[in-house]
């Protein structure tokens, strides 16, 4: 199955491509850079608020405690940001791709789907985000909070250099794609053009299960694998040094 993802994977960059040339690689880039900022400022702003009033007397947080702070974070993130982003990137990718596009950039998209629908149709998949979201912000910081323990071990000042953080964050986010890609795959077709053939979420993953079969909740992972991985060590990287910078200037005591 990994080899058949991967060839599939190669595949379809290669025809992308041979037709729109590496241009085709970075559609829907603008509204997903749009959305990176604020998204990842609303996660690890949740994460060290729950995380400050979770932590123990001697300021440690256990990996229980890291999960539902993750958990925390990651419905916020969905509700402020991810799930009107996210339906307007993918609206906008399945757009591009169609014979005859309507909107002629990402603005003029958002302002189109506003129009015709509302602001409830940038809120198209919300339950899915919010499990989604929920889900991977909650694998994520509990693996990175083992690890970031078991680390440290009985030193809780030992401080872990970028390398260590990035490959804890490669792991964390590989981890998360494991687990939680049948959610990601449920909220990108409630999210996109087609999302009317769909009553609901549950919906949504029955017909997949009914038309499709369970391998069909697995597609993309060998692709977001290798996107996740990065994203997720370059993210920690730089949430640690930030923190660290912020420490030193910042005293709160």
């Amino acid at each position: 199955h990994f080899t058949q993802s991967l060839k599939e994977f190669m595949d379809c960059v290669k025809q992308t491509v041979n037709n729109h040339g590496v241009r085709g690689l970075y559609r829907g880039l603008s509204s997903l850079v749009y959305g990176s900022i604020p998204k990842a400022a609303v996660r690890f702003g949740v994460f060290e608020f729950l995380s400050n009033k979770m932590r123990d007397e001697s300021g440690k947080l256990d990996s229980k405690r890291g999960l539902l702070c993750g958990l925390g974070a990651g419905v916020a993130e969905a509700v402020v940001v991810v799930c009107p982003m996210e339906t307007v990137k993918v609206k906008f990718i399945h757009d591009q791709t169609s014979a005859n596009p309507k909107y002629r950039g990402f603005f003029h998209g958002v302002r189109e789907i506003v129009r015709s629908q509302g602001l409830r149709g940038t809120y198209q998949g919300l339950t899915a985000t919010v499990l989604k979201q929920g889900s991977n912000q909650a694998i994520r910081f509990y693996v990175m909070t083992a690890l970031r323990n078991w680390y440290k071990g009985d030193n809780p000042n030992k401080t872990l250099n970028p390398i260590v953080t990035g490959v804890f964050g490669a792991i964390a986010g590989a981890a998360s794609v494991f687990g939680n890609t049948p959610l990601d795959v449920i909220k990108t077709r409630m999210q996109g053009l087609e999302a009317h053939k769909y009553k609901s979420t549950v919906d949504c993953a029955i017909k997949i299960m009914k038309h499709e079969g369970p391998a069909a909740f697995y597609k993309g992972t060998i692709p977001r694998l290798g996107r996740v991985c990065m994203d997720v060590a370059i993210v920690f990287i730089i949430y640690e040094e930030v923190v660290k910078v912020l420490n030193k200037v910042w005293k709160t005591d």
